[in-house]
């Protein structure tokens, strides 16, 4: 089985004292899904997470690292921010892989102070409260799962945001 790197985001703003995510209309897939896509070669997973949040919201985004443990002391090489997680999952034929293949997908979460940049997306991308995440059709059911969790992190202050 083919497997490919793949890295998408959560991305939330504050709007007054409700917090919002940004999700992007898929048009092949036909459903609402957090911004993502392929790790290409020269960038590891969070610099692709970035990337797939400029490329298809138009947003410049700033990402919330995921919980993870401190390097050693005296540790002579970086890291990358951490995912909030690491799945696998089936992918069908795409315009990178012709056959049907899986992807092994980090989530990020990040953050934006405004929604401003938006009318540079490649695809549709409007923003949801956690209610209306909660009721969207549409929404592909993983994804529900992880931004149901993701707000619910929010509202008892173990997921800090800050733009």
């Amino acid at each position: 089985m083919i497997k490919e790197f793949t890295a998408s985001a959560f991305v939330f703003r504050a709007d007054g004292d409700t917090y919002r995510t940004a999700l992007v209309w898929h048009p092949r897939l036909e459903l609402w899904l957090p911004a993502g896509g392929h790790v290409e070669v020269d960038e590891h997973a969070a610099e692709a997470a970035l990337r797939e949040i400029r490329e298809e919201t138009g947003l410049t985004a700033h990402l919330v690292p995921g919980p993870s443990l401190p390097l050693p002391a005296g540790f002579p090489h970086s890291a990358p921010p951490a995912p909030w997680w690491v799945v696998e999952m089936d992918a069908c034929a795409d315009n990178h892989t012709r056959e049907p293949h899986r992807h092994i997908d980090h989530v990020y979460v990040a953050t934006v102070g405004d929604a401003q940049g938006a009318a540079d997306a490649v695809h549709q991308v409007r923003w949801f409260t956690e209610q209306e995440s909660a009721e969207l059709q549409g929404l592909s059911e993983d994804s529900r799962l992880q931004v149901k969790h993701l707000f619910a992190m929010i509202a008892d202050g173990t997921l800090r945001l800050a733009a």
